[in-house]
């Protein structure tokens, strides 16, 4: 990294990456994001910082607000923050007994106490098997419909209660975790924003610009993996006249980064982590106005 340009980071959360990369910068600027408003706890006292209390979806208009346009560099780390995670709360983690919220924006009305309240056993059953690739999708929702005409769920434990007796025994933890991934990426339409903010970093970054993306489940790699290997979101290569793939970006490490075991003991959570990073291709011109 240079010691100017301006970079992104999509996702402030503790604002570990960030501080990193502030170490290497003396004339750039750094802009991150996050819509959750306890992130600002974790603000350093940089003047070539600027924080951004907001979904990194709208990242680019950003950029273009702070003359930023287009950026050097953009990193977005996906998994949610360990303190959304290791607040009681915040209703993020099966390991606590506490309102099921689940909002990084806690501004926004819908939480997951509303899904499992108001959602049919069709729609449950969608985004169980959608976002949380879970094999008794329809029984766990018809199970959810039933428990709730007889009493409101309103916190993990209950919910809990409801979903346990459908969990593989050997694999109890990893089918909870699958159920509560998929109601937090419904309450924050995670998939919806990440296609946004993919799509639009083609155009936010300039040409030899890089992009890194650390992701924890298959859904969010896959749509990364997408739009650096194929070109596009959807995964289908348009090709040139002779046949070569035409696409915004080189991989620069052909298959994800994994954690290694001396990361994963130092931290547990890093077990589902790929990374992948690519530069953007010179010989596709910027259009600000995409």
């Amino acid at each position: 990294m240079t010691s100017g340009g301006y970079f992104v980071d999509a996702t402030f959360g503790g604002g570990g990456h960030s501080k990193e990369i502030l170490k290497h910068l003396e004339t750039g600027k750094l802009i991150g994001f996050d819509q959750d408003n306890q992130a600002t706890r974790n603000l350093p006292d940089d003047e070539n910082l600027i924080f951004v209390n907001h979904n990194f979806q709208y990242f680019k208009n950003f950029l273009k607000y702070y003359e930023m346009f287009p950026c050097d560099g953009i990193l977005a780390d996906l998994g949610v923050s360990s303190h959304q995670i290791d607040t009681a709360d915040r209703g993020f983690s099966f390991r606590f007994d506490a309102d099921l919220d689940m909002r990084m924006d806690q501004g926004q009305k819908q939480s997951a106490k509303e899904i499992i309240a108001n959602y049919t056993e069709q729609e449950l059953a969608r985004i169980f098997h959608l976002y949380g690739e879970f094999k008794r999708s329809r029984q766990v929702a018809r199970a959810i419909v039933q428990a709730r005409s007889l009493s409101p769920i309103y916190t993990t434990n209950q919910l809990k209660s409801v979903v346990e007796p459908f969990l593989d025994k050997k694999h109890h933890n990893k089918g909870l975790a699958q159920i509560f991934q998929a109601l937090r990426i419904e309450v924050n339409e995670e998939m919806a924003v990440l296609t946004t903010f993919l799509r639009e970093t083609v155009s936010a970054l300039k040409p030899g610009g890089r992009l890194v993306v650390l992701t924890y489940h298959s859904l969010e790699d896959r749509l990364v993996k997408n739009l650096i290997q194929k070109g596009n979101i959807e995964g289908k290569p348009e090709q040139d006249f002779y046949g070569n793939v035409i696409r915004p970006f080189t991989p620069i490490n052909r298959k994800p980064l994994l954690a290694t075991d001396e990361e994963m003991e130092r931290n547990p959570r890093a077990r589902s982590a790929k990374l992948r990073i690519a530069v953007r291709n010179e010989d596709e011109p910027i259009n600000p106005a995409k």
